[in-house]
């Protein structure tokens, strides 16, 4: 695959999960932490932890301790990037017809 490919690949991963997806809908505009994600959610904290962990790593959520709890943040200079790299994978490509390669012709007997 093409670095391209690769990137738009991972970022895809990251958001294959629906837990993930919601996580990133909740966190739109507002700061939350694994408890009120988890409330929110209706999951455990430790499955919220573990999203986190992966969306983390991947540089889509911000975390700041206060006090006693963590609280996440979309990052949104990656949250950026990421939205044009899928807007560029669908938007229309070039049009045209199939330029097939020519196939030699068999010889009837």
């Amino acid at each position: 695959m093409i670095p391209e490919a690769d990137e738009l690949a991972r970022i895809l991963k990251v958001l294959s999960v629906g837990a993930r997806v919601r996580i990133v809908q909740l966190l739109k505009g507002r700061v939350l932490c694994v408890g009120a994600l988890a409330s929110h959610l209706d999951v455990t904290q430790g499955a919220v932890s573990q999203h986190l962990r992966v969306m983390r790593d991947a540089g889509l959520v911000i975390d700041e301790k206060r006090g006693y709890y963590v609280h996440y943040r979309l990052n949104e200079q990656t949250l950026d990037r990421w939205r044009k790299q899928i807007d560029a994978l669908l938007a229309p490509g070039p049009t045209g017809a199939c330029r097939c390669p020519k196939r030699p012709r068999r010889q009837s007997y």
